[in-house]
């Protein structure tokens, strides 16, 4: 397994440092899409993240590596049964998985599919999981997002919803736990990201390359650095992971006991007024970050400055786009802010 550059000596790239952290803390927020020029630092940040999060506790041998301590409705089939019967099933501490999902890859690969070999050999029909059973309580990545095929972001769009795949092919019928971070990255020049799944993304970001020369010159030092020694260089920066570790294990802990006033929600319902946003996911999400930063930060009540912080990424792709205002969504969110809320 190579070895991921550090989290934490990740330069700049704060919106979505903070982002993906936000994701982590609270899974339900819906995952981050990234986009922005290439080599600004995305695909290390998602696998710098997942390299320092705390190792889970699953049940031994489960191929959906299902939780011990969940309600049953959460559980497989077969931890399902063993739970209903009262049996206690062993258990082991596995990393976080991180799965890509590439863009050549088939229905099948993703999905799972009928178990060749023990057709084959065997004679019996029995399911092999796919990329979604594999990304269950993790990570699901998708470089080039905007550019995955029709048929496989229908797949995704299903399971994001329900948090279950339903597998109905070739003689086999059933369903398991498919509960995972999605998190996308692209170049925007290179095609639009479909609405449907746009408005799946519980955070977007932009990434840009860096314009200052102070900021160059660390990224391409420390970069080299790395690449020179990854075992060393990891070492290095071994203490300032931890204590994004600690940072995230406490908030995971104290995420439902943050309080969220009447006040927050008031503001929250009045910016995507303001912005003129469909539905009421952006609310939601508006919320469930800001609750997640504040956990975070060691804060015990959602405040308007976490409001504040997490209003861009959680509602610049929900807006519509208005012909008599040219300005970028990012800016059309900041203003709204600022005319709401001024500091």
């Amino acid at each position: 397994m190579p070895i991921a550059f550090p989290f934490s000596a990740i330069v700049g790239q704060d919106e979505m440092k903070q982002s993906l952290l936000v994701a982590a803390v609270d899974p339900t927020i819906g995952g981050v899409l990234v986009f922005g020029d290439r080599g600004t630092g995305k695909s290390t940040a998602i696998r710098g993240l997942a390299a320092l999060l705390p190792k889970m506790r699953a049940v031994l041998g489960c191929a959906y590596s299902c939780d011990p301590a969940a309600d049953a409705g959460a559980l497989c089939a077969e931890c399902r049964e063993r739970a209903n019967k009262g049996g206690v099933p062993k258990t082991h501490s596995v990393p976080v998985p991180v799965v890509d999902l590439p863009l050549g890859a088939t229905e099948d690969r993703v999905i799972g599919a009928l178990d060749l070999e023990r057709a084959l050999t065997q004679g019996e029909k029995a399911f092999e999981p796919g990329l979604l059973a594999r990304a269950h309580r993790g990570f699901l990545y998708i470089d080039e997002v905007n550019l995955l095929e029709d048929h496989l972001v229908d797949a995704l769009l299903d399971v994001a919803a329900s948090g279950e795949n339903l597998v109905e092919r070739e003689g086999l019928s059933l369903r398991h736990p498919a509960r995972f971070v999605l998190v996308g990255s692209g170049n925007p020049e290179e095609g639009e990201l479909r609405p449907q799944l746009l408005d799946r993304f519980g955070l977007s970001v932009e990434v840009k390359t860096p314009g200052d020369l102070p900021t160059r010159v660390k990224v391409v030092r420390l970069r080299d650095e790395f690449e020179r020694d990854p075992a060393a260089f990891v070492a290095k920066w071994k203490r300032k992971d931890g204590k994004i570790r600690h940072q995230l294990e406490s908030a995971r802990k104290a995420l439902s006991t943050v309080e969220v006033p009447d006040l927050a929600l008031e503001q929250a319902a009045m910016l995507c007024m303001a912005l003129g946003t469909d539905g009421l996911r952006g609310e939601l999400t508006l919320i469930r970050a800001s609750r997640a930063l504040a956990a975070l930060e060691g804060a015990t009540v959602v405040g308007i400055t976490h409001l504040r912080r997490v209003s861009a990424p959680a509602l610049r792709h929900r807006l519509r786009r208005d012909p008599l205002d040219e300005s970028g969504s990012t800016v059309r969110v900041q203003r709204a802010v600022e005319e709401l809320f001024p500091a």
